[in-house]
């Protein structure tokens, strides 16, 4: 990660006890954040959900925004842990069960860090490492060259880089669309994603008689 913050945590934890308190105060930051967001949460209140000091909390991240750099940079490691082992998972299934699973990823990773929007709209010099970014799409390259082995390699990744983005480009939408408009926001990038492939795959996709997960 780049970032003018990246410097920015004041103690490096070298233990498991302190590597423990770290997790701890992201953890609280985090609920923190997802209940009140970001400009209402106080360093105090964070703290206090954490069972840890206010100086404790210092002495690991100066204020909010190296607090919310480490937890973007920690939903960035387990967004892209979750999206290469989906690209694995993926080789034993139809190209629809591949849709439902990209979305599938993408919709419980919202649910389980309910931070994750609020933290998105957060003003920060942050850009993903542009080796893990080529890692991921390479990946999913390789497993579009398996459903369609014609593919040369310049096709595969431009083919990964354009779902890749589609998927991604629902966040803002799903961020402020209420649960019912959510489940339908849902199933239109399905058939944006499942046409899109269904033509660049089009043997695969064809072939693929399963019906796909829900």
């Amino acid at each position: 990660m780049s970032s003018t913050l990246s410097g920015s945590a004041r103690r490096v934890p070298q233990q498991e006890r302190a590597a423990r308190r770290v997790d701890a105060l992201l953890e609280a930051a985090g609920a923190a954040i997802a209940e009140r967001g970001f400009e209402a949460v106080t360093m105090t209140e964070i703290a206090e959900r954490a069972g840890a000091s206010i100086g404790a909390l210092y002495q690991y991240f100066p204020n909010k925004d190296a607090l919310v750099f480490a937890l973007r940079t920690r939903y960035a490691g387990e967004m892209e842990a979750r999206w290469t082992a989906l690209s694995v998972a993926a080789e034993e299934w139809t190209v629809p069960e591949l849709v439902d699973g990209l979305f599938d990823m993408m919709t419980s990773f919202m649910t389980t860090h309910p931070a994750y929007f609020p933290l998105l709209s957060v003003s920060l010099n942050f850009r993903r490492d542009a080796a893990a970014r080529d890692r991921l799409r390479r990946s999913f390259a390789e497993l579009f060259q398996r459903y369609q082995p014609a593919l040369s390699d310049d096709e595969a990744f431009r083919i990964a880089e354009v779902t890749l983005q589609v998927v991604k480009s629902m966040n803002p939408l799903y961020a402020v669309a209420k649960a019912k408009e959510r489940k339908r926001l849902l199933v239109e990038y399905r058939a944006v994603v499942a046409s899109y492939l269904g033509a660049r795959l089009a043997p695969a996709f064809a072939a693929a008689q399963p019906a796909a997960r829900r």
